[in-house]
């Protein structure tokens, strides 16, 4: 579906859109960024300067993908992702240009394998997720963090490897531990831990 069939989307002249993109309602894409053939992009999403969106890549609604961030497909990022400057979100398990025998590598001598962002979740600049990986809802990759397993929802990993550091809110904040409880201090949002896992607390 060409990108002129949505209302209010902006494409930048520089930038390179598949017509078979489908690019939702008043997002925007900047000088330079590619989005590939059968792309999905939901409703007010942005795509930054320079970035790269793959062949079939899934993007909700409000998803924000900075200057230089490479998104390959299979990836999918669901409502309210955020993927900072020149972060990586990989699809190859095991990269290599030629094969054996010694003869170049073609789409059918691999399996991409993709990376997936639920609702809410961001990732910093220059990280990189190593697929195929999960990032959890509302988590938070710090910069140039290297994910190499699966992120819970509500948790803060930085490290090469990525590991947990802490827990986060829906507003990014990292919580602080109080009586027994997570609470953030910027929405008073308040979570319990159980068996490594987060869980809001809606009536205390």
């Amino acid at each position: 579906m060409p990108v002129t069939s949505h209302a209010n989307v902006r494409v930048i002249d520089t930038a390179d859109v598949a017509d078979s993109a489908d690019v939702g309602q008043g997002s925007s894409i900047w000088h330079l960024a590619q989005v590939r053939e059968d792309a999905v992009l939901g409703d007010n999403c942005v795509v930054g300067r320079g970035a790269y969106i793959g062949t079939g890549v899934r993007m909700g609604d409000n998803c924000k993908v900075q200057n230089y961030a490479l998104v390959y497909e299979p990836a999918v990022l669901e409502d309210g992702v955020f993927v900072g400057p020149a972060a990586v979100l990989t699809n190859d398990t095991y990269p290599r240009a030629i094969n054996s025998d010694g003869t170049q590598k073609s789409a059918d001598d691999w399996e991409a394998v993709g990376v997936t962002l639920r609702r809410g979740a961001a990732v910093g600049a220059r990280a990189v997720c190593v697929a195929p990986v999960t990032i959890g809802r509302w988590a938070t990759v710090a910069a140039g963090a290297v994910v190499t397993k699966d992120v819970p929802d509500h948790a803060l990993v930085a490290g090469v490897p990525a590991r947990r550091i802490g827990w986060v809110g829906t507003s990014g904040h990292p919580l602080s531990e109080r009586d027994g409880y997570w609470v953030c201090s910027e929405t008073d949002e308040t979570y319990v831990e159980i068996d490594g896992e987060l869980k809001e607390v809606t009536e205390q």
